[in-house]
C-alpha cells in the first residue's frame, strides 16, 4: 500500500515514540509520502522535534498546497521518487531546504 500522510508536522504535544510510530507504519506499507503543506514557504526548516522525529522515516517529502503540487504527486504514484522529493536531503542539511 501507498500511504499519504497529511500533516505539518508541528506537533505541540511530546513526541515521545513519534519516531517508533512512524517507523512501525514505514514498515507497514511500501511507499509513506508525507505531503506537508508548510514546503510552499522557502523559509521552511525541518526543525520542529516532530519534523525531525517523522522525516527519516518517509520515502517522500512533498508540498501539498495547490492544484500543481496535487497534479505532482498524481503523476508520481506510477513512478519512482524523484531526488527533489528525498527526506534525507533535509537531514543532510540540517533542517534547511535543500538546493
Amino acid at each position: 500500500a501507498v500511504v499519504l500522510l497529511i500533516t505539518d508536522g508541528l506537533e505541540r504535544d511530546d513526541v515521545t515514540g513519534l519516531s517508533q510510530e512512524m517507523e512501525r507504519l514505514h514498515k507497514s506499507c511500501r511507499r509513506l509520502i508525507w505531503l506537508n503543506p508548510l514546503l510552499r514557504f522557502d523559509g521552511f526548516e525541518a526543525r520542529a522535534r516532530g519534523v525531525k522525529a517523522m522525516l527519516p522515516h518517509v520515502d517522500e517529502f512533498r508540498a501539498v498546497h495547490n492544484l500543481d503540487a496535487l497534479t505532482d504527486l498524481c503523476t508520481s504514484l506510477d513512478r519512482r521518487p524523484a531526488a527533489s522529493v528525498d527526506p534525507r536531503r533535509w537531514l543532510r542539511t540540517g533542517g534547511r531546504r535543500a538546493a
